[in-house]
């Protein structure tokens, strides 16, 4: 589940910052403007659920039980949400044409020429690892080992039980973790 997550989620933030789309916008005086726009420009989606996938893969070894079927779930929502950041980044043209205006101060501005690269792919192969580490944590979860209780808040001690007069009841006090002296 941790070498899944680390890997799914270094896939997601590697692409996301690398050029997803290219255009160019028309200019005034019939100049032409390139622009590029990474995957981070176009959706925010895939950024935020690698990191919340980090995240859980962190969490899935403090907690047990239930708590741990609920990091695993939300492991898989991560993966989900990853891979549609990515085909939204894929398909929508609106954010390289939000770019374009923003370039050249224009609302009316849009980007032309629209080419893809081949990094959402690489986001989408990314949000399927993440979602795969969710699904095995959410199958097999239960049975991992959790953190030792010594991690553990401490609970309430019970009163000493008295010590008897004699050396004997001393030492059985002693041996138990109980100060005999009060």
């Amino acid at each position: 589940m941790l070498l899944l997550t680390a890997l799914g989620a270094t896939l997601v933030l590697t692409a996301v910052g690398r050029t997803w789309a290219e255009g160019v916008a028309p200019g005034t005086a019939g100049g032409r403007i390139e622009i590029a726009a990474s995957g981070s420009k176009l959706t925010g989606l895939p950024t935020g659920m690698a990191l919340v996938a980090m995240a859980a893969a962190v969490a899935v070894f403090a907690v047990r039980g239930r708590a741990r079927l609920l990091v695993g779930l939300l492991t898989v929502l991560a993966g989900v949400g990853a891979v549609a950041g990515a085909v939204i980044g894929r398909t929508d043209t609106a954010g390289l044409h939000d770019l374009a205006a923003a370039q050249l101060g224009l609302t009316s501005a849009h980007a032309e020429g629209i080419t893809r690269t081949g990094w959402p792919w690489v986001a989408l192969a990314g949000g399927l690892l993440l979602l795969l580490a969710g699904a095995v944590t959410v199958r097999f979860g239960r049975n991992w080992p959790a953190m030792g209780s010594r991690y553990e808040a401490p609970t309430a001690r019970r009163a000493p039980r008295p010590a008897g007069d004699s050396p004997a009841d001393l030492w059985k006090a002693l041996d138990r973790g109980e100060d005999p002296t009060g």
